[in-house]
């Protein structure tokens, strides 16, 4: 794909949702964390239902920490995996309060030495709390970003860095949620929407179906 179609690409998708945001529910950096970790196999909808009862009780690591695993758990049971996530986020909560003042770190390292935080974690903190120029790939944007031909690649890393390289500048900063948004309404794993899209004429694999 060049450039002038991933420019034009972006321009719509800017068009279409100006100011673009996550779908987890979050008020703080912390806040965001702690629905991020527990997003893992999830879906945004669970983890805002257990949050929405989570947070009014408990919103600091301090005070997720007190709750203990057993507390915390009867809060999140509703997710999937919710037993190892809540002796994540306990842990992850003791060492924001001992190592950083119980504030969130804003480097990738220290996001990522924290239990529960892998690459792509790091990645949405970094991006969408502090406004961070950092590409979280999850399984929509890996799809979109080989379905369409914006950055093919075999791994998340790979894709990764492609985005980071080919994403016009202007746009860079919110692709991550254009991306995941087109994936998660549109361009869906099954059945891609292709008749309701509105990048169906710049898309190499809409071109390569229909050349088929």
């Amino acid at each position: 794909m060049n450039a002038a179609k991933r420019l034009e690409i972006f321009r719509r998708l800017h068009e279409d949702n100006p100011d673009p945001k996550t779908e987890l529910a979050y008020t703080t950096p912390f806040e965001l964390l702690i629905a991020v970790i527990l997003s893992a196999q999830a879906t945004d909808v669970g983890v805002n239902k257990a949050t929405a009862r989570l947070f009014p009780v408990a919103n600091t690591p301090q005070a997720i920490h007190a709750l203990g695993v057993d507390g915390l758990s009867e809060y999140i049971k509703t997710i999937g995996l919710y037993n190892s996530k809540a002796k994540n986020v306990i842990e992850t909560c003791r060492l924001l309060v001992e190592q950083h003042d119980g504030e969130v770190p804003q480097t990738r390292e220290a996001l990522e030495a924290l239990p529960g935080v892998g690459r792509k974690t790091a990645n949405v903190v970094l991006n969408t709390a502090f406004r961070q120029l950092a590409m979280a790939v999850d399984t929509h944007i890996f799809r979109v970003s080989n379905r369409t031909g914006i950055a093919p690649g075999k791994t998340v890393l790979d894709v990764e860095k492609k985005l980071l390289k080919f994403v016009p500048k202007d746009y860079l900063l919110d692709a991550h949620h254009w991306l995941i948004l087109h994936g998660r309404y549109v361009c869906q794993a099954r059945k891609p929407r292709c008749g309701s899209c509105r990048i169906e004429d710049l898309c190499e694999y809409k071109q390569k179906t229909s050349d088929d």
